[in-house]
């Protein structure tokens, strides 16, 4: 073998090692990135977001009662039976075929996602958040607009993506990738992706405000700590259809990721903002190791729903 081969047999081994460990981490991970992450996790849980007002200062099941747990809200969960679909009020919504409303409670075996306050619970609005609370609701009961319709029929924010990203009963998926200088987390529930900056640039300045808010993080040895500001307003009720918490421009939102074990994500969450709430709260769900894969999620696309609805409205007002 002449010099020159075996120069450039030489370069082309040390550059196989140098990729080595990214393959190790997976595909698209950094090879600075902390292993174990990047993944596919879902959040479907049988865990409620609040605690069941029975279970008062209960804040942990043992096995026994999280598997009844479990056993009940499979019985809830069922196809209504014809005679049960018949005597109800309106046309209903997806039937369970559709749903993933999840089946086991976290892992952690706690009775509500909610961790702090004690009792489960979160907390009351102030006088100012509830007030522009009932007015969304009285808005949505008779939408005279689209802008009056919820932001989830909107299609302009849902509680899986958040953050805080709380499960839903369908589409509770995940994909996290991590590039040299960000951690990057995309929701299946319209498509909505949010980059953690790594690279130690503070905030964006106060006057630009989004939907996700804007996230940067730190390593704390083994956990990935987020810092979320620059919300918007959102129109004051975060997820209309699930009925979740209010939020505004004050929203602070502190995250924790972190590895439970190899096929568990451990999410927390911190929210203070106290312009919608009469004190701050905290949460908790874990996630578990998916094989997926994520479909392309289309929210309004081919949905005649909205359109046929508003066009009700206006043939009924002339």
């Amino acid at each position: 073998m002449d010099v020159t081969r075996r120069t450039l047999f030489l370069c082309l081994f040390l550059a196989a090692l140098c990729l080595l460990p990214a393959f190790a981490a997976g595909p698209g991970t950094a090879p600075d990135a902390h292993p174990g992450f990047d993944a596919i996790w879902n959040s479907a849980t049988a865990t409620p977001l609040e605690r069941p007002l029975q279970l008062k200062e209960k804040a942990f099941f043992t096995p026994e009662e999280a598997a009844e747990w479990e056993r009940q809200v499979a019985e809830r969960n069922q196809e209504p039976s014809a005679e049960a679909v018949s005597k109800s009020v309106g046309t209903g919504t997806y039937n369970t075929f559709f749903r993933e409303f999840g089946s086991r409670t976290v892992k952690t075996l706690r009775t509500s996602i909610v961790t702090d306050p004690p009792d489960g619970r979160i907390p009351a609005l102030t006088p100012e958040a509830a007030a522009v609370k009932r007015r969304r609701v009285e808005a949505m009961t008779n939408a005279a607009s689209a802008q009056d319709t919820g932001l989830q029929d909107q299609c302009l924010a849902f509680v899986t993506a958040g953050p805080p990203m709380l499960p839903y009963s369908y589409n509770s998926n995940y994909q996290i990738m991590q590039t040299k200088d960000a951690f990057v987390v995309y929701a299946e529930m319209i498509h909505d992706t949010r980059i953690i900056r790594l690279d130690g640039r503070p905030h964006l300045p106060p006057e630009i405000r989004l939907w996700l808010g804007d996230s940067i993080g730190h390593w704390a040895g083994a956990t990935l700590v987020v810092d979320t500001t620059n919300f918007n307003d959102g129109g004051g009720f975060y997820g209309d259809a699930g009925g979740n918490f209010g939020w505004d421009r004050s929203l602070h939102l502190v995250e924790r990721f972190s590895l439970l074990d190899a096929d568990t994500l451990l999410y927390r969450f911190e929210i203070d903002d106290p312009t919608a709430f009469a004190q701050p709260w905290k949460g908790e769900l874990t996630m578990a190791r998916s094989s997926g894969p994520i479909y392309e999620y289309a929210c309004h696309e081919g949905n005649y729903a909205l359109s046929n609805l508003l066009r009700g409205y206006r043939f009924s007002e002339r």
